[in-house]
This record gives structure tokens, sequence and C-alpha cells, in this order.
């Protein structure tokens, strides 16, 4: 008989509401909770996804000391992301934690080690590693389709005027874009060409003029293997949300977006030209079934997990470190926390 995992949502508003529309749908999950300090959030997603077993809860300490809980899904605004997954921990539950896994490494690095602590795994949604594109893009790199990578370049652009958030969590001075959005363009280069050891960044204050952090920001990597690289990050652009990317080898090049429904793929021919062509892909930008059937998949057959907390700890270091540069004018040296 399969093992029923319970799981709880802490955290109920628009990307709650994500996670808990997939966790349904994973066969032996059951949603024994949810917790927000807005009720009425817990109570729309209990009656919308007809939860009618499951508690709601106004502080994720009471529902960790009154339920039975396997699994906690830490959807939060980003500065509560440290207390609850250390809590969750703590209580002896398995932990998914949202994006960024903290604004700060020494919140990360002490999540990380609680996590080793008490011998639970501890997963962070960083979705693009489960967004079709850029799996297939990694399997192209992976399988020496485009020959020796020599330069990546990814972009965040995503236009925050209107979606300032709950309480506008996202209008926080500590909430840097690069840290709070483009730890998916970071994260993705990092999974694709390995982890940076100094950047230099610039960034500027000219659209959101309102909000207390730079809006747009630039920031260059050094890679292994003399791979330089490039991360563009905006929250005040007039255009769609895009992720497009871009990966160069001796041999070809990836063009891919995680918003389009095809890759874009050149090679080198023989007569030194390149020729391209299309490879069809499943839209699913935030594929976070995904992530959800990976971490079950690892606490009930012991696989490896796709973003591992250390994982999640090292992006946010490179963030910072880009924060460092932009903020100095120099290069940054990147400090790995854990």
């Amino acid at each position: 008989m399969e093992k029923v995992l319970r799981y709880a949502l802490v955290g109920c508003g628009s990307f709650g509401n994500v996670h808990l529309s997939t966790m349904i749908k994973i066969p032996g999950t059951e949603v024994v909770a949810l917790c927000d300090i807005h009720p009425e959030s817990c109570q729309l997603l209990k009656e919308r996804y007809g939860l009618e077993n499951a508690s709601c809860y106004t502080d994720y300490r009471e529902l960790l000391e009154k339920e039975t809980v396997d699994v906690v899904a830490v959807v939060t605004s980003d500065k509560a992301h440290r207390d609850v997954t250390i809590a969750a921990l703590r209580a002896g539950c398995h932990v998914i934690c949202e994006k960024p896994m903290s604004l700060f490494t020494e919140d990360c690095a002490e999540m990380v080690h609680t996590a080793d602590e008490m011998g639970k795994l501890l997963m962070v949604g960083q979705v693009c590693r489960c967004a079709p594109g850029f799996v297939k893009a990694k399997e192209l790199v992976d399988a020496g389709t485009i020959g020796e990578l020599y330069y990546v370049e990814s972009e965040y652009a995503h236009d925050y005027t209107n979606i300032k958030g709950v309480d506008n969590w996202r209008v926080d001075p500590d909430r840097e874009p690069i840290i709070g959005g483009a730890c998916h363009a970071i994260d993705l280069l990092r999974w694709i060409a390995g982890d940076p050891t100094d950047t230099t960044a610039y960034s500027n204050h000219k659209v959101l003029t309102d909000w207390p952090v730079d809006d747009t920001t630039i920031a260059i990597f050094k890679f292994p293997n003399q791979v330089i690289g490039k991360v563009f990050t905006s929250i005040g652009c007039k255009r769609n949300y895009t992720m497009r990317t871009v990966l160069y080898g001796d041999k070809g090049t990836i063009i891919v977006n995680n918003t389009d429904p095809e890759l874009e793929l050149f090679r080198l021919q023989p007569n030194g030209s390149s020729a391209g062509q299309k490879i069809p892909l499943e839209i699913n930008n935030h594929n976070v079934q995904a992530e959800h059937e990976i971490l079950r998949d690892a606490i009930l057959n012991g696989t490896p997990l796709v973003t591992t907390g250390r994982e999640g700890a090292r992006t946010v270091a490179v963030c910072r470190a880009v924060v460092e540069s932009a903020e100095s004018g120099v290069p940054v040296q990147i400090r790995y926390p854990v």
C-alpha cells in the first residue's frame, strides 16, 4: 500500500494557490493543514479545493504543535522563510521552501545546518530546473550538442508595477530584485555552467522610483572553465515577462525561454556555417508539480533532490555578491556559505 504523506501549506497567497493546486494532484498526498496570517486566505483555498478535513491556522507554530505533518510547503513572503523552515524542520518535517531561500546567506546556512541536524530533507523551489525548456537545454549541453560552453546569459524581466504583493511584501528595502526575482536566472546558469567565482555588477533606479531598491541590474560572472556570463534583471521593464536564456558553445547555440513553445538550436555545419532547428516544448514556466513529485520520490525512495538547501544557499550567495558589487562599484569574490 502506498504511503500517504501529510502536508501543510504555510502561505496561502497567489503562489500558495499554485502549490496547493499541484499538491492535491499527487497520489499519496493528503493536505491536512493550511496557514496564513490572513485567515480569509486559508478559508478561500480550503473551500476552493474541497479540503473539508483540513485545519486552518494563522500561526505556523500552533499548526506544528497540533498537527502531525510529514511535509511543510513554505510559501510565505521571503523574510518569513527562515523562521518557518527552521521551525518545521525542528518539528520533524521535511520542507519545500519557495525561492529565494532567504534574503541573507547567514539564514540559508542556518536552515541547511538545521536540516542536517534533524536528518530531514530541505528542498528550495528554484523552479527553472523543472521548466521543460530549460531541462531540454541542459540535456543538450550535457550531451555535448553545442560543444564546449564559452558564454551564457539569462534575464529576469518582470514588471512589478502592479504586483506589489499582499501587504506590499515585495516593496522591501532588503528585497533586492536580483535576490527576490533574478535568483531564478542565476540558479539556472549555475545549474548549467557551474558555480561562478566572482562578479562585477551595475544597477540603476530609473523606473520604479517610488520603490526602495534599484530596479535594474546587470551582473557579469566568471564561471568554471573560463566560461563568462551575464544576467540582466529588471522589475520595471515595459514588456511581457521573460527569462530568455542563450547558451553559446563552440559547436552551436541554444536560445530558450520558459514562456516559448519551442527551443532554437543552431549547430555547426561541415562547411563552417550554422544551421538552425526548432524543438517543440511544453510551456510550464512554474512546474511546481514536478518539484513536489521530486520531493515525494526523495522522501519515499531516496532519489536525489534537484535543488537541495545547499544549492539554494549557493544561489543566494551569488545574488548577495551581485548586490555588494553594484553597491561598492568593484568586483566581488563570491563567498559560498555551505
